[in-house]
């Protein structure tokens, strides 16, 4: 069988598995600035959807809600409106949405829903990043689907993988994302989304959070590359944001 991914900016995606619409971490604002804390945040490019384009959601898929670069302030009304979001405790303490912890899971319709570790930087960055979780969709017949969210653990990508041995499509979320408050890398860069697909020994790849914000410092470009020089190139599903694809199970 099969799912259709559609790419709609950031990390934001829609995935249409087992008769279900799931979006992931929802971001639908026009460009402009977004104050976290003492930073601000930039969006430099919009949505290619708007959730009015998008239409019905029956899940969405929250790595996290503390940082508008995975939930602006159009997304949270798209997440309201769906029929279900899950995400971490912390989200649910903040939003009211279900909570999943690392490997547990919540089946919808035919789709089950196991949360996964992630980790949002270096180890120990977590009292400053806060929670995030990444997510795999299972479902009969289906494609098995990898959801990092803003993930930059290779360790947590290896217990993933012992897990789940059978990835047919990691969604991975990159960009290098770095904040002046933190000199590390906060996401994966295009090389650790190398490592992270032979881990994961992946069939596709798709790769979110690579564009649209000024924290990112890398793009599309720098991922087609790495994965070009590691003669990964075959593995990429990198569609136009706006324009579906639809990728089969093994």
């Amino acid at each position: 069988m099969t799912t259709t991914i559609t790419v709609i900016g950031g990390p934001t995606a829609l995935l249409e598995l087992g008769g279900l619409r799931i979006l992931t971490d929802p971001t639908f604002d026009p460009p402009g600035d977004h104050p976290v804390g003492p930073l601000t945040l930039t969006k430099t490019a919009g949505p290619a959807l708007s959730s009015a384009d998008v239409g019905r959601v029956d899940l969405v898929l929250l790595s996290h809600d503390q940082h508008p670069d995975n939930l602006d302030n159009l997304g949270r009304e798209a997440m309201t409106a769906a029929s279900l979001t899950l995400s971490t405790p912390a989200a649910a303490a903040n939003t009211g949405v279900t909570p999943l912890r690392p490997w547990g899971h919540h089946d919808v319709g035919p789709v089950r829903v196991t949360a996964v570790p992630a980790l949002h930087g270096p180890p120990g960055s977590e009292p400053i990043v806060g929670q995030v979780t990444g997510f795999v969709l299972t479902c009969a017949g289906s494609p098995t689907i990898y959801v990092s969210g803003d993930n930059a653990s290779l360790e947590y990508v290896e217990l993933i993988a012992g897990r789940f041995p059978a990835i047919d499509v990691a969604l991975l979320f990159g960009g290098a994302a770095r904040v002046p408050m933190l000199d590390e890398r906060l996401t994966l860069n295009a090389a650790e989304m190398v490592i992270a697909t032979r881990v994961l020994k992946a069939r596709h790849v798709v790769p979110l959070h690579i564009e649209g914000w000024s924290h990112f410092t890398e793009n599309r470009a720098d991922v087609h590359t790495a994965f070009s020089e590691a003669g990964l190139s075959h593995l990429l599903v990198s569609p136009d944001p706006g324009r579906p694809v639809t990728l089969m199970s093994a």
